[in-house]
């Protein structure tokens, strides 16, 4: 009997791509259920969404962010029985092999807590920008035929066991918008589980990745945190590297950038350092919390 997956998706003003995402889920030759949060989208993506029968559809009354939302999908899924979820970005397509390459890494590799998928663009060939960033970047040295061992992806397209899910805890609420994928390996990886890229399993990505300067900011930001909470490292040396990170990003980002808003940013950075670190009780906690596996349980 096979292992019992579900497919969470978070929607929000998804219209131009969730007719063509859940159309080839339902061509899948893994069965699976399938979660939809929509965090109050505004165009016809609940219109498409009821379009599809057996589809399990929570809608929230505003825009809870991508981890909140997912949460919620992930707790309903393993509440009915998942052994397994699939969290799945609305703008991507999967092919008729994908769960069911994904379910036999994961299931017969018991060390894994997350495997995910090779990330195509839109044209199926080449390979997502940023995907090919982390693909490429890491040590070569845990790689097989089906499976290279990574310290990172971003949740585009995860396949998490309820295993770790039960260890590790769900999203960190402290996320809104990024983050929280990146701090949630570091949890992963604490807590004894690898994080694989499944070779012959496949999605496509169907974005254009644009950064203007908020972005930038926001982004920025939770890497610092992300340095300041990963109980992977003593606090005092995720202290350290809080504050590396200010430096480097701020570097980093002028050399790309230049200009005053690059100078700018470097200041915005350092005062968001040095206000964690007047929340220093707020970070032990949040560490704490990650070392006990209760990050972001309950649904919020």
């Amino acid at each position: 009997m096979k292992k019992k997956i579900a497919v969470v998706i978070v929607t929000f003003n998804g219209e131009n791509w969730i007719k063509k995402n859940l159309s080839s889920l339902l061509n899948s030759n893994y069965p699976i259920d399938i979660i939809i949060v929509d965090n109050a989208s505004t165009d016809e993506t609940i219109n498409i969404i009821k379009e599809f029968s057996a589809i399990e559809l929570i809608q929230n009354k505003s825009n809870l962010g991508f981890g909140k939302a997912n949460n919620i999908g992930i707790d309903i899924a393993i509440k009915k029985g998942a052994d397994a979820i699939f969290l799945l970005n609305q703008d991507t397509w999967i092919f008729e092999n994908t769960i069911s390459n994904l379910a036999e890494v994961l299931f017969e590799n018991s060390n894994f807590g997350i495997v995910s998928p090779m990330h195509y663009s839109a044209d199926e060939t080449t390979l997502d920008e940023n995907f090919n960033t982390y693909f490429n970047r890491f040590n070569k040295q845990e790689d097989s035929e089906s499976l290279r061992s990574v310290p990172f992806i971003n949740a585009a397209a995860w396949l998490v066991s309820k295993k770790c899910f039960s260890k590790t805890g769900y999203f960190d609420p402290i996320f809104s918008h990024y983050g929280e994928d990146r701090n949630y390996c570091e949890r992963v990886k604490f807590h004894g589980f690898k994080i694989g890229v499944v070779k012959n399993a496949a999605i496509c990505h169907d974005r254009i990745v644009q950064l203007n300067f908020n972005k930038i900011e926001l982004q920025s930001r939770y890497l610092i945190l992300n340095q300041m909470i990963n109980c992977n490292n003593s606090l005092f040396t995720s202290i350290f590297l809080g504050f590396k990170s200010v430096l480097g990003l701020s570097k980093f980002h002028y050399s790309n950038q230049g200009g005053l808003k690059t100078i700018s940013l470097f200041f915005k950075l350092l005062l968001y350092y040095f206000n964690l670190l007047l929340n220093i009780r707020m970070i032990f906690k949040i560490r704490m919390n990650s070392i006990k596996g209760i990050n972001g349980v309950l649904p919020l």
